[in-house]
C-alpha cells in the first residue's frame, strides 16, 4: 500500500528525472542545469540554463568560464511561467542542482514554497536563504556519477 510519503517520493524522484532530461537540452559545456515547475500535479513551466533568447547559444567565453548574462535554470523556468496564464505562487520547483543566492530570491518572489533538487552545490548560501523565507528544500539525490544522462 502507497503511503502519502512514499508516493510524495516517488513524483519527486520522477519530476527530477524530467528535470535532468531537460537539462540535456542546455548549450553549456561546463554544467548543464534543469528546472521543472510543478503545481497541482502538473507541470506549469521548464527551464535550463543557457543564454537570453536571440543570443548565440554558446554559454562559456574563450577561457572556458561562463558568460555573465547565461541565465539559471530557476530563472529560465521562473521568467517563462510569467510569461504564461499560470501563476508559480504555492508550487513545487525541480531543479537539479541547488539554487545560487540569485535564484533563491527569484524563487521567494514567485512564491514557490517547495525546492526539491538532486544535486548539492558548493556554496549553500541560496539554499540557507529559501530556508530563512520558510520555504521547504528537499535534498533528494537522484542520480549518482554514473547514473547522469
Amino acid at each position: 500500500m502507497d503511503t502519502p510519503t512514499h508516493k510524495q517520493e516517488t513524483l519527486d524522484r520522477r519530476y527530477l528525472q524530467m528535470a535532468r532530461i531537460w537539462a540535456g537540452n542546455s548549450y553549456c559545456r561546463r554544467r548543464q542545469v534543469g528546472a521543472i515547475l510543478v503545481k497541482d500535479q502538473m507541470i506549469i513551466s521548464d527551464g535550463y540554463n543557457g543564454t537570453p533568447a536571440g543570443f548565440e547559444n554558446v554559454c562559456e567565453d574563450e577561457n572556458g568560464l561562463t558568460k555573465p548574462y547565461v541565465l539559471h535554470a530557476e530563472a529560465n523556468a521562473i521568467t517563462k511561467v510569467a510569461r504564461s496564464n499560470n501563476s508559480s505562487d504555492g508550487s513545487t520547483m525541480y531543479v537539479t542542482a541547488s539554487p545560487c543566492l540569485e535564484c533563491a530570491k527569484l524563487i521567494i518572489q514567485a512564491g514557490i514554497r517547495r525546492v526539491v533538487f538532486d544535486e548539492l552545490y558548493r556554496i549553500t548560501d541560496g539554499i540557507d536563504l529559501l530556508r530563512r523565507a520558510g520555504i521547504e528544500c528537499v535534498h533528494f539525490p537522484v542520480f549518482s556519477d554514473d547514473d547522469k544522462i
